[in-house]
C-alpha cells in the first residue's frame, strides 16, 4: 500500500501490532511520527581511530581485526560473560561483552569491525567493555542516529524503520513557505528530513536540526502573536479612572513602588476597550495580593464583580481571609464558594452572584461548576496559573461576556522566558520585597550534620516555632535509591530524634481532602513539624514555620528549591533553610551554592534556566506551554528571535494567513493552539 504521513505506523514493514504498541510508547502512531521523531545524538563512525591513539575514559571508535572470541563464560544466573580479542599494527585490545550471545555469534574472526565505547585498562593492555560493534565497511552511513528509545525499541530498529519511510512515503507538508526557504538558505522538507536521520556528515545533520528548530519555533511564534492579536479584536465596557486612596489609607502599611507600578499597569489595561490579560509575576512575600486586592477594588467602584480562583481548598481560604480584611471594611461583599461549601451555604452564594449582591467570590475549580452564575463579572484573578492551565483560565472568563483576567505566579521566571511562554499575556513584575522583610538563611550540610541540624530545629519547636521536612520521594520502592522517603522519615523522627514532638505527614499520594486536612493540622500548630514532599511548595501562608530542612537537595531543580524555600520567613522570626546533601561534584556544590549566595528568585531562576532548560519550571501540559519535539525555548534564544521576526514579517501582510503559500503554515499554527486548550479559528 501507499504511505502517507497519515498511515498507522503497523503498517510500515517490520513493525506489525506488537511493535506498534511498543512505538506508541514514544508517541510514534503514524508514519507522520516517526519521520519526526529526530534523533537526540549521533555516533560519528567515519573516521575510526588507531588502538594505540584511541584515548583513555573516553567515548569513540576503534577499527581493529577481531583475531578471537571466547565461548559464554556464566557468571551468576542471568549474566553470562563472552571474551574478544582484536588488534591493529598499532596494538592489542581486549573487548569483554555480557549477554549477548547473538551478537558475538554474528562477529566473524578475521574481519574488521568498529568499536564504539570507552577505552579503559593502560597504554600498553587496552580493554573496552560492552562496546557497539558496527562493520568495518560497506556500511551505508558512518553517521548513525540515535533515538529516544524505549524497551523492545533501540535506535537501530528505528533507523531501518526511518530509512524504509524516507524512501516510500511521500514528503510530508512544509510549513515554510517558498521565500522564507530562500530567504533563509533551507532546503526542501524532504531533503532535509534524510539529512536529520541519515546525514552524509555531521554539518548536514546540524544544519538539518537547525531548520527544523527554526520551523516549530516559527509556528510557535505564529501561534502566540495570533493569540495576542485575538485578544486586541475584542471589546469590553472600558472603566473610568477613579482614585484609589480610601484602599491605600486603609492598609496598615505603605507598598512598594513595584506595586504601584503594577496596580497602574492593571487599572490602565481595565480602562481601555480590550480585555486585560495580565501576568503578575512576584517572589514569594512581594506583595502580589495587594495589588489583586487593588483591582479588585477599583473593579468594585466601577460596579463590576470579580473572582478569584485558588488551586486548592486551604489556599481559597487563605485568600477569603486576606482580601476580606482588606475590602469588606471598605463595602465590597465578599464570598468563599469551594468544593466543602455546603448545600444551604451554596445555593445562598450562587443566588447572590447571580443578583450581583456579591461583589467579590474566592474559590477553587467550584467557580468554575455550571450553576455558578454572576450577574456582571469583569475581572477574573487567578492564583498559581501554571497549575490551572489555558482551558480552565478561558472558563472562569466565559462566566460573563468579557472579562480582564490577571494571573498572579510566584514562580520566578526570567523575564526573556515569561515574555515566549505568555505570550498572549502582558507582563506585571514585582521585583521589589516589602521593607523589613528578612531574608532566609540559606545553609548547606552534608547528612554527617543532620543530627545537629536536628538539634537546632527542636531548639527552635522548643521556642514555639515549626519546622518542615522534605523528602524527594514518597517511600521507597522496589530498588533502594538511597534516598530518604518521607513516610519512613516521618515514621523514624516521630519515634526517635524528634520523640515527643507532634510530627505530621503530607505527601502527593494522598487523597485532596486529606492533604488539605494535613496542611490545616500544620498551619493551625496543632501539628509542629510537617514531613513532606514537594507537594508542599505551592503558597500556603504558615508564619509559624522558621525552619525548612531539605533531604537530598541536589535531587531537585534551583526554582523547586527557591519555592521550598519560600515556605519560610513569613513571620517576623529569623528564618532558615536547610540544605542536607552528599552528592559531590562541581557542578552540585555550584548549585546548592546559588542558593547560599542570593534570596533573589529571579536570579535563582536565571541560574537554573542556564542549567536545565525550561523544563524545571513546569510541565509543558499544564501550563498551557506547547510540546516541543526538537526547539528548546531556553537553549534556542537566538534562533526563536530569529523566528520571531520572520512570523512579525508573515503576519504582517497575511494577517490570517490565508495566502495560498501560507497554508500549510496556518494547519500547523492551528493544531498548535489547539494543543494548549485554544480553539482552531
Amino acid at each position: 500500500m501507499a504511505l502517507t504521513t497519515q498511515t498507522n505506523i503497523q503498517y510500515l514493514k517490520g513493525v506489525g501490532e506488537k511493535r506498534a504498541v511498543l512505538l506508541g510508547k514514544l508517541g510514534i502512531h503514524t508514519v507522520g511520527d516517526l519521520l519526526f521523531h529526530f534523533p537526540r545524538d549521533y555516533l560519528d563512525l567515519s573516521a575510526p581511530l588507531e588502538i594505540a591513539a584511541a584515548p583513555l575514559a573516553e567515548p569513540c571508535p576503534v577499527r581493529a581485526t577481531l583475531t578471537a572470541k571466547s565461548g559464554e563464560q556464566r557468571i551468576r544466573k542471568g549474566l553470562s560473560v563472552f571474551k574478544l580479542e582484536a588488534e591493529d599494527h598499532s596494538g592489542h585490545l581486549s573487548v569483554t561483552i555480557f549477554n549477548s550471545k547473538y551478537t558475538v555469534d554474528s562477529l566473524q574472526i578475521g574481519r574488521d569491525y568498529i568499536f564504539y565505547g570507552k577505552v579503559g585498562g593502560t597504554l600498553l593492555r587496552r580493554e573496552m567493555a560492552s562496546p557497539a560493534i558496527y562493520p568495518g565497511q560497506g556500511q551505508a552511513s558512518q553517521i548513525l542516529a540515535i533515538y529516544p528509545q524505549t524497551a523492545g525499541v533501540n535506535s537501530k530498529y528505528l533507523r531501518n524503520c526511518v530509512a524504509q519511510a524516507l524512501e516510500l512515503c511521500e514528503p510530508p507538508e512544509d510549513p515554510l513557505p517558498p521565500d522564507v526557504l530562500k530567504t533563509y538558505g533551507f532546503g526542501n522538507i524532504a531533503d532535509v528530513l534524510r539529512d536529520i536521520h541519515l546525514p552524509p556528515t555531521l554539518p548536514r545533520a546540524h544544519a538539518a536540526r537547525r531548520r527544523f528548530i527554526f520551523q516549530e519555533l516559527l509556528v510557535f511564534s505564529c501561534a502566540i502573536s495570533i493569540l495576542g492579536m485575538e485578544n486586541q479584536v475584542k471589546t469590553i465596557r472600558a472603566m473610568s479612572p477613579k482614585p484609589l486612596d480610601a484602599y491605600y489609607n486603609a492598609l496598615p502599611y505603605s507598598l512598594t513602588q513595584a506595586q504601584m507600578r503594577c496596580i497602574g499597569e492593571a487599572v490602565a489595561d481595565m480602562c481601555r476597550g480590550v480585555p486585560m490579560n495580565r501576568l503578575l509575576q512576584g517572589d514569594v512575600g512581594s506583595g502580589k495580593t495587594a495589588v489583586a486586592a487593588a483591582c479588585a477594588y477599583f473593579a468594585f467602584l466601577s460596579g463590576a464583580q470579580s473572582a478569584v480562583m485558588a488551586p486548592t481548598e486551604i489556599l481559597a481560604e487563605q485568600h477569603y481571609a486576606t482580601f476580606s480584611g482588606m475590602l469588606e471594611h471598605l463595602g465590597v461583599r465578599c464570598a468563599l464558594l469551594t468544593g466543602s461549601t455546603k448545600g444551604l451555604e451554596k445555593n445562598r452564594i450562587r443566588a447572590a452572584l447571580a443578583a450581583g449582591e456579591t461583589d467579590l467570590c474566592i474559590g477553587t475549580h467550584a467557580l468554575l461548576s455550571d450553576g455558578v452564575e454572576f450577574k456582571n463579572l469583569e475581572l477574573v484573578i487567578t492564583d498559581e496559573q501554571h497549575r490551572f492551565g489555558v482551558a480552565q483560565r478561558a472558563k472562569l472568563s466565559q462566566k460573563s461576556e468579557e472579562a480582564h483576567v490577571l494571573v498572579m505566579s510566584a514562580t520566578p521566571i526570567p523575564r526573556t522566558l515569561s515574555l515566549i511562554i505568555y505570550g498572549d499575556l502582558s507582563l506585571s513584575v514585582l521585583d521589589q520585597l516589602p521593607p523589613g522583610r528578612q531574608p532566609v538563611e540559606t545553609l548547606v550540610i552534608s547528612s554527617a550534620k543532620r543530627t545537629r541540624a536536628l538539634n537546632f530545629i527542636k531548639k527552635a519547636l522548643d521556642e514555639g516555632s515549626q519546622a518542615y521536612i522534605v523528602c524527594p520521594l514518597v517511600e521507597q520502592g522496589e530498588i533502594d535509591t538511597g534516598l530518604l522517603p518521607a513516610v519512613e522519615c516521618a515514621r523514624r523522627l516521630s519515634k526517635k530524634e524528634l520523640a515527643g514532638y507532634r510530627v505530621g505527614l503530607l505527601h502527593g499520594k494522598m487523597k485532596a481532602p486529606d492533604k488539605e486536612e494535613a496542611m490545616r493540622k500544620f498551619k493551625s500548630g496543632q501539628w509542629q513539624v510537617l514531613v513532606s514532599t514537594t507537594v508542599v511548595e505551592v503558597g500556603v501562608d504558615v508564619p509559624g514555620a522558621t525552619i525548612i530542612l531539605i533531604e537530598n537537595a541536589e535531587r531537585f531543580g534551583l526554582s523547586q528549591l527557591h519555592q521550598l524555600r519560600g515556605r519560610v520567613g513569613r513571620g517576623s522570626k529569623k528564618s532558615y533553610c536547610i540544605l542536607v546533601s552528599d552528592a559531590r561534584g562541581d557542578a552540585v556544590r555550584s548549585r546548592l551554592g546559588v542558593m547560599k549566595r542570593t534570596n533573589d528568585g529571579f536570579a535563582v531562576a536565571e541560574h537554573d534556566l542556564k542549567l536545565r532548560g525550561p523544563g524545571d519550571f513546569f510541565g509543558h501540559r499544564q501550563h498551557g506551554l506547547p510540546e516541543m519535539k526538537v526547539a528548546n525555548l531556553a537553549g534556542d534564544m537566538e534562533v526563536l528571535q530569529i523566528a520571531q521576526d520572520c512570523a512579525r514579517q508573515i503576519l504582517a501582510r497575511d494577517e490570517a494567513l490565508g495566502l495560498p503559500e501560507h497554508a500549510a503554515l496556518h494547519r500547523q499554527t492551528q493544531a498548535m493552539l489547539e494543543a494548549v486548550g485554544r480553539r482552531p479559528n
